[in-house]
């Protein structure tokens, strides 16, 4: 099953731990949560070991929360030889989780992607894992520091360093994330701690102390405003973004591996150029307005925004003037309809107002499976697929803002469609509902049937029917091994379609007696399989978990016209688990 995301656990320590210290509790701190009530006849316990030396670890706070709404049902702290036990507990599920500082706090056997395996209680013997006999490995956290300097090796206060993690697995779709910001103090240092181990990338925005912005809109040309001295012409500089291991440009950026109980320095050392203006002359519009140009900054694939450059505008005569840009690769969007330009700005340059990619329109209808329009709240999101695809003008010119486009939609009676300016490249449609993500089954565009969520925009406007499930299901069964409950292992849930599985396939681990529950599951036929130590397997990719489906159990999800979300399908036979 899914955990909980990491930042909300920890402040769940916080309160937690302040409940010990109120109660004074010597040597553990070991009660119920408020209004729960301790007289069921079970228990959970088991030993809490160091992951990477499995030496005990005494004094990590250990609970349990409850699935229905992850509150803390009881706790309790580990022991001599790092024991713990939770006793009086009823017959129920719940998520064992434990913190201690210096170690990353986690689920009970977590995986990559938030996947753990629920600890249940009452199952009766053989049903699966003895909870009375755990191993909690609690892996100890990185910690990442260093120091910013500028030119002369002095150290550059206030700057933003900005921390990137690479996605672990094999998720479809799954791309690198910031994973922290930090800013350096007075002597340039900074530092990331309660870092999980993985690779990540470092970036540096700053601006130099003393840099000084003139901008030249009313007082000359582009390349300095009139009347500006040597002297001011020479503070007017901005650091470029940059890269550990010092570097300005991103493809050569120095990947840092940072092991479980790790510490390891990462130095930066930035310098100051002289800064640039862009300027940029929109066209004339409707009734005087001026569609205002923007300036985005991308690094590995994320918006961060630009910072520190001056934007003067003059809608009078549609002017616009970015002053104090680092040199840099940048996205324009100008005009309206929008263009999209993507620049390596290394010198002041006044921008043609064609210059860059027309966007084009698409233009989509949302339909259920019975060919029903869509209403409600939903909100529909375009994210470009890496690489573009056949029949991509340039696949380059796709931006690399993710998603580039996020449209809210609110259907009114009347219609159940949305549009947008997108570039040429290809193109993912997502849709998530009130009640969750609404899976995508296919696309209709010029009378031609597309299995899948992925479309294809060249360089003309786009009319879409988009099919959805607004009617999901919960696929739950048991993983077995020898005719016992099987924990830990990888359930897969894989459409007949395999063109179809980075949007339908579902994924869940298997809890302490075997069960999984594969949540947001769309109408159609599908193969579940479970695999033991599967975690590092490329499962999305057809031709790897082709060869585990011989093996596994179908099931069928039938639609349903009541948009029930939620269903509850339960697998007949259990999945047998097979080996990697």
């Amino acid at each position: 099953m899914r955990g909980l995301a990491h930042i909300r656990i920890s402040r769940i320590w916080v309160s937690l731990g302040i409940v010990c210290l109120l109660a004074a509790l010597e040597p553990a701190c070991a009660q119920p949560a408020a209004g729960a009530v301790l007289t069921g006849p079970y228990r959970i316990a088991g030993t809490v070991v160091n992951a990477i030396t499995g030496e005990p670890v005494r004094g990590a706070m250990m609970a349990i929360l409850t699935i229905q709404d992850s509150h803390i049902f009881a706790s309790t702290e580990s022991g001599e030889g790092g024991r713990f036990t939770l006793e009086h507990l009823p017959a129920a599920k719940f998520q064992l989780t434990a913190s201690k500082r210096g170690y990353s706090t986690s689920f009970y056997n977590e995986h990559d992607g938030g996947y753990n395996s629920a600890i249940v209680t009452g199952a009766g013997p053989g049903a699966g894992e003895d909870t009375g006999n755990l191993v909690f490995k609690l892996t100890p956290s990185a910690v990442l520091n260093g120091v910013v300097t500028g030119d002369g090796g002095d150290p550059v206060e206030g700057a933003t360093v900005m921390l990137f993690e690479k996605p672990r697995g094999h998720e479809p779709g799954a791309k690198i994330g910031q994973a922290g910001t930090a800013m350096t103090d007075d002597t340039g240092a900074y530092e990331f701690a309660d870092l999980s181990p993985g690779e990540y990338m470092l970036a540096v925005k700053a601006q130099p102390w003393y840099a000084i912005t003139h901008s030249s809109i009313g007082s000359g040309p582009t390349g300095g405003p009139t009347g500006e001295t040597e002297a001011q012409a020479a503070l007017d500089v901005a650091y470029p973004m940059t890269f550990f291991d010092s570097t300005t440009d991103e493809s050569s950026a120095t990947p840092i591996a940072l092991a479980g109980g790790s510490r390891q320095q990462a130095n930066l050392s930035l310098h100051a150029v002289p800064a640039l203006r862009l300027e940029v002359n929109a066209p004339d519009q409707q009734e005087g307005k001026n569609a205002h140009p923007r300036l985005r900054q991308s690094i590995f694939g994320i918006e961060i925004g630009t910072g520190g450059e001056d934007v003067q505008y003059d809608d009078r005569t549609g002017k616009t003037e970015f002053a104090g840009v680092a040199p840099g690769p940048y996205e324009l969007t100008q005009g309206d309809p929008p263009r999209v330009l993507e620049m390596d700005a290394t010198a002041n340059q006044q921008v043609d107002p064609d210059a860059g990619v027309p966007t084009v329109t698409v233009t989509a209808t949302l339909r259920d499976t019975m060919g029903s329009p869509l209403t409600g709240l939903m909100t529909v999101t375009l994210e470009p697929v890496d690489g573009g695809g056949a029949g991509a003008t340039d696949p380059s010119l796709i931006p690399s803002t993710v998603p580039f486009l996020v449209q809210p939609i609110v259907q009114p009676v009347s219609g159940s469609s949305f549009t947008a300016p997108v570039v040429a490249g290809v193109w993912a449609v997502q849709v998530q509902g009130q009640n969750g993500a609404m899976p995508v089954l296919s696309l209709m565009a010029g009378g031609q049937k597309l299995q899948g969520n992925r479309i294809t925009v060249q360089d003309q406007p786009l009319s879409l029917i988009v099919t959805v499930s607004a009617s999901t299901a919960r696929v739950e069964g048991f993983a077995r091994r020898s005719d016992r409950g099987f924990a830990g292992a990888m359930v897969v849930l894989v459409p007949r379609n395999l063109a179809a599985i980075a949007e339908l396939a579902r994924r869940d681990q298997s809890d302490s007696d075997g069960s999984f529950a594969l949540l947001d599951v769309a109408p159609g036929e599908y193969t579940v399989v479970a695999i033991q130590d599967g975690w590092d397997l490329d499962w999305a990719n057809p031709a790897v978990i082709a060869r585990y489906l011989p093996d596994g159990t179908a099931v069928t999800v039938k639609d349903s016209r009541d948009h029930e979300p939620d269903r509850r399908v339960l697998l007949s036979d259990p999945v047998m688990v097979q080996a990697r």
